[in-house]
């Protein structure tokens, strides 16, 4: 069996993990790991887990490890792609250990960890402004990508909504709980070698680009098969 690979992203919520993740995955035909959308489908499901985790969320707080852990090993259980794309985990040391413990089990290889590194005026603008499809998930912005018409859905018609962890108050915790509980795992990457870093506050389409470069060359060897693609909803919890 051949090593499996991966990449992680981190950034701040906000910074446009899941707006790149959606096309790296696609392009280097990896599966997504998003734990905000894992979360999010959770919660919409009504499980046990995703009541617990819909307290945190609606308070713009980190969904305690011992939720989030067991989520994420299940995923990589399942998946039988030929790599990952993390979205949003690890947000802490004790994830990253768990983490890498699982790599350690099943041959999993971490290649290359982005960081979006966002000023907090960029982040706030870009969540106050963020719209969701209620039906499809589907993620618009008032002033970077506008609807054709304006509080529906170009997709499916669906109602346009203002997602809870969205207003400015839960944003500005939101940053603060980033600041506060993830920067250690900007530094225990730098210390591996295997962080670079990225200005997020740039457009869309000079960001990706850089992170192409940052990967590296698509290898021949990753060719199973697409993974499930995921949208700008995986950004952050």
């Amino acid at each position: 069996m051949d090593k499996k690979r991966a990449f992680i992203i981190l950034g701040p919520p906000g910074a446009g993990k899941g707006t790149h993740a959606a096309r790296l995955i696609t392009d280097l035909d990896l599966s997504n790991i998003s734990t905000g959308d894992i979360l999010r489908d959770a919660v919409k499901s009504g499980t046990e887990l995703g009541r617990k985790a819909q307290e945190y969320m609606e308070r713009g707080e980190l969904v305690p490890d011992e939720i989030v852990i067991p989520i994420v090993e299940e995923k990589i259980v399942s998946d039988r792609a030929s790599g990952f794309f993390f979205d949003g985990f690890p947000r802490t040391l004790n994830q990253a250990d768990a983490l890498d413990e699982m790599f350690s089990r099943r041959r999993i290889a971490v290649e290359k960890v982005i960081y979006l590194s966002t000023p907090d005026r960029v982040i706030v603008e870009r969540l106050c402004g963020r719209r969701v499809c209620k039906v499809c998930g589907a993620t618009y912005h008032v002033k970077n990508i506008p609807p054709i018409k304006a509080g529906v859905c170009d997709s499916c018609g669906g109602e346009l909504i203002i997602r809870t962890d969205d207003d400015e108050k839960t944003v500005l915790n939101r940053l603060e709980v980033y600041r506060r509980q993830t920067a250690d795992i900007i530094n225990y990457y730098r210390g591996k070698g295997l962080l670079t870093e990225i200005n997020g506050a740039l457009p869309v389409d000079e960001v990706y680009p850089r992170i192409l470069d940052a990967l590296g060359p698509k290898p021949s060897a990753v060719s199973s098969g697409p993974g499930a693609q995921g949208g700008m909803t995986g950004d952050d919890q």
